[in-house]
């Protein structure tokens, strides 16, 4: 689970979306500070965007960076640290901005908060260097003992709660070597570089320390875990709150798990920091002592002002590893006796964890926090419960603060209640992992139920239980009034065009005309960067494609949206195909507006490609098939010479075994469609069509053989995209996005390797679960895939294609009685094309629809057009 998914589903209960965009009337929106609703001073300006309100003289020059003052501060003094600080500043005419909430304030600090960015509550604007100084200093002495978390990007001013970085004042990108867009700087001759802002700090190369900060330097070297009794062995996991590491006793050579906590950060639903809930931990295990399913606390110390908990370190694995080795349901046809094995194995697991549990409260303990990663399998096959940190005493009051979602209990249960409901929760999520939907519908638990007996051997009894512990219905009922998870889904995705009718009606209902950041709600991927509602893989171009795709009915107002929308882009959209301006002006176009798309293809050009990566989903290879596909529709030449020069790009990347937009020597390649060398074989392969030059076809084999050599088989053969910790299949960053484009590269040359690779990769597309529904990472992409494949042989045709329709509708949602399905993580719904229902859409329509449908430059390989015959040598 992607933790950080997690803070943008307070402020919707459907979809998700920006912290700072909760509804007025909830705890999230009413909890703005004193000075955030008081008037603008004479003389000042006032702008409000995300997360921060800022405060700035209306005569104020600000160069575009230097070094900048932040303030941090807890919940409990945050209002009074706010208002001693606007008033330095104003009396000053410093300009300056804040987090204008204690909800912000408190998601910023929450437990998997982004670590760069935790603790930053105020930021200072000193004019320059000079002023820095004396406002650093006047500042640390207005605020000295007033206690506020560490910021780890910046350095501390001795121990209270102002930090300095160096870093940009106003809002500059530019592409990292990775071809990432990030937050910029300038170097000395003026090329902008990305702004580093990691969990330590640090400088650019060109730019000096100031003396007065270095005494501050040598005080943070000072820190070290020099003189512990333990040897730091190597890092499992962090969070906001701290880091979790393998260490060894130096005393006695025992392996332990030392667990770190830093004061006033990490914090929970109830405000409890990270210190707080490790000490809550160590007095549940110290009264669990002698429990052969929890572990022993070998000891506790400080290190500076972060604590540790020394805990007995047990062999095993989480339980949720358990699903990639042993669950049946990966398989394309796991037969009767797998899937008794595996029934029975996870029975016998599901009674250990309720023996475990029971052990736990007869000792006075509430859990608090079971789900599947805090449940070990020992080697020996024994159980045990980690992570007690939300543990409390059974008479203790109070609710569950810390809780993965999809094992969350509903408000209302407390003690020993929020332990059981798990367990329902946990006898579903053993054979059917999709409990996290529960959050958005408690009624999916009979749903799931339903799926579940007709999949597994399993006592109807067991599932029942269950539902009728998280629905909080009456057991006892009758068959009939039983089995109504069979009505939970509105629409059955297979049955076309009724089923597009519905998710059109859904993605309808959900816009939002009036805001001009997006209409369709969808992935958080909207909120990273600028004009993200805007774009394909996100936004409003990608659901209208979506739309139109399937034959839905056109919507003048919806397409309004967007053309006034881009009317002035906004500042710092990528040039992206899937994430900006050009996946929005190939739709346009597309959709018949060509002035606005050429408008927006000119501002595209007036960038430097060069500094792109070389990927379908932002790069080179997403711009030039835009570019290339424009340049046919329009017979602009200009558009074609671009295309070709990214193509180049892209030949420069493959020729030399670069990750697209990486470095040789940097992290492991990434491989597939959206963000592997596959994108830019797809580039070569359209341009070999309308130009003939078999050079071209040459690098998109090369592009392709490099995607395939970070590919490994899996279960039944499969060849999947090896991640180092995971195997992937899907359509985006899987294999079989580059199945795709081997059966349009087969068309045109054969191969014998490409051949073999291709009916490998299809088995990928059998299996009979997906942890998620989206086009890009989940079942929608094998429907497409396999209704569109040339690969024949067992596991394709018709029936496949059926089978995985069916499993679709496992995911399926209902919102306002219409088809629906929930985006990544499956904590909320999503409308857009890359994740949620508009992907879905596309998919279905691509094998039920009426007119061919598909996704751009991918049309079915019967209908791809053949090159011209001549032959130049490639780029």
């Amino acid at each position: 689970m992607n933790k950080g998914y997690a803070v943008y589903c307070d402020a919707d209960p459907y979809f998700y979306d920006a912290p700072h965009r909760a509804v007025p009337g909830t705890r999230a929106a009413d909890s703005r500070y004193a000075a955030a609703l008081l008037p603008v001073p004479a003389g000042w300006q006032r702008g409000e965007s995300g997360d921060w309100l800022a405060l700035r003289p209306l005569d104020a020059e600000l160069p575009p960076q230097g070094w900048k003052i932040h303030v941090s501060a807890c919940l409990d003094n945050a209002e009074s640290v706010l208002e001693r600080v606007r008033g330095y500043c104003l009396e000053r005419g410093v300009a300056f901005k804040f987090v204008p909430s204690r909800y912000l304030l408190h998601q910023r600090n929450a437990k998997y908060a982004d670590r760069a960015g935790s603790g930053k509550f105020i930021t200072v604007y000193p004019p320059d260097e000079e002023r820095f100084e004396r406002l650093a200093g006047e500042l640390a002495a207005l605020l000295a003992g007033e206690p506020g978390p560490r910021i780890l990007s910046d350095l501390r001013l001795g121990d209270g709660p102002v930090h300095v970085r160096y870093g940009s004042f106003t809002r500059r990108n530019c592409y990292d070597d990775d071809g990432e867009l990030r937050p910029a700087v300038a170097n000395p001759e003026g090329v902008l570089v990305p702004d580093l802002r990691g969990p330590v700090f640090q400088v650019p190369d060109w730019v000096s320390v100031p003396a007065f900060l270095r005494p501050h330097l040598e005080a943070r070297a000072t820190v070290t875990l020099a003189g512990i009794p333990y040897t730091v062995e190597s890092a499992l996991h962090f969070s906001n709150g701290g880091g979790v590491y393998r260490a060894r006793d130096v005393r006695t050579g025992e392996l332990v798990v030392l667990k770190e906590a830093r004061p006033h950060a990490g914090l929970a639903a109830d405000g409890a920091d990270a210190v707080a809930r490790l000490h809550r931990e160590r007095r549940a295990l110290e009264r669990l002592a002698g429990l052969s399913c929890t572990p022993e606390v070998r000891g506790c110390f400080t290190v500076g002002d972060h604590h540790f908990l020394a805990l007995e370190h047990l062999d095993g694995k989480p339980l949720n590893t358990f699903f990639a080795r042993r669950h049946p349901l990966i398989e394309a046809d796991p037969g009767d006796r797998r899937l008794a094995e595996y029934t029975a194995w996870a029975l016998d697991v599901h009674a250990r964890v309720e023996r475990a549990v029971a052990d736990v409260h007869a000792r006075g303990v509430v859990f608090n926090d079971l789900h599947l990663f805090n449940i070990m399998i020992r080697d020996d096959g024994r159980v045990a419960l980690l992570d007690f940190e939300a543990a409390h005493h059974v008479d203790e009051p109070g609710r569950q603060t810390v809780a993965h979602p999809a094992f969350v209990a509903p408000p209302g249960r407390r003690g020993t209640a929020v332990d059981r409901y798990a367990l329902a929760c946990l006898r579903l999520a053993l054979f059917l992992p999709l409990t996290s939907l529960l959050a958005l519908d408690r009624r999916k638990a009979e749903h799931l139920a339903d799926i579940v007996s007709r999949q597994f051997p399993v006592p109807r009894a067991f599932l029942d239980a269950a539902v009728e512990e998280i629905t909080g219905a009456p057991a006892g009922r009758p068959p009939a009034a039983r089995r109504g998870g069979e009505r939970f889904v509105p629409v059955e995705p297979g049955d076309w065009p009724r089923s597009r009718d519905s998710m059109t009606a859904a993605i309808r209902a959900s816009a939002t005309p009036s805001r001009d950041d997006r209409l369709f709600p969808g992935d958080v991927a909207q909120f990273a960067t600028a004009g993200g509602g805007l774009s394909f893989g996100y936004g409003a171009a990608g659901v209208l494609y979506a739309l139109a795709e399937s034959g839905a009915e056109r919507d003048e107002d919806e397409e309004q949206w967007l053309l006034e929308r881009t009317k002035e882009l906004p500042s710092g959209m990528p040039l992206g195909f899937h994430d900006g301006i050009a996946g929005t002006a190939w739709t346009l176009d597309r959709l018949g507006h060509r002035d606005r798309a050429l408008e927006l293809t000119g501002t595209l050009l007036g960038h430097p490609l060069e500094d792109l990566g070389t990927d379908l989903h932002s790069g080179t290879a997403g711009v030039g098939l835009a570019l290339d596909s424009l340049a046919a529709s329009t017979g602009d030449t200009a558009l074609r010479t671009a295309a070709v020069r990214c193509a180049e790009l892209s030949a420069r990347s493959i020729a030399a075994g670069h990750a697209p937009g990486g470095r040789p020597d940097g992290p492991r390649r990434r491989a597939g469609l959206l963000h592997g060398a596959t994108g830019s074989a797809l580039l070569f392969l359209r341009l070999y069509e309308s130009t003939g030059d078999t050079g071209l076809l040459d690098l998109a084999g090369a592009a392709l053989r490099q995607d395939l050599s970070a590919c490994v088989r899996g279960a039944g053969g499969a060849l999947q995209v090896d991640e180092g910790w995971r195997t992937m299949p899907y359509l985006g960053a899987g294999s079989v996005g580059i199945g795709m484009v081997l059966d349009d590269y087969l068309a045109h040359r054969a191969d014998e390797r490409f051949e073999q690779a291709r009916t490998e990769i299809v088995r990928a597309a059998q299996a009979m679960f997906y942890a998620q529904p989206g086009l890009y990472r989940g079942v929608a992409g094998m429907v497409l895939y396999l209704g569109r494949t040339t690969v024949t042989g067992a596991g394709t045709g018709p029936e496949a294609v059926r089978r995985q329709i069916d499993a679709l509708a496992w995911h399926a949602m209902s919102y306002r009685g219409r088809l629906a399905f929930p985006g990544e993580q499956m904590m909320r719904l999503s409308m857009d094309l890359s994740t949620g229902t508009a992907g879905c859409l596309l998919a279905l329509a691509s094998v039920r629809g009426d007119r061919p449908a598909g996704l751009p430059f991918l049309p079915s390989p019967r209908r791809l057009p053949r090159p011209t015959s001549r032959s130049h040598p490639g780029p």
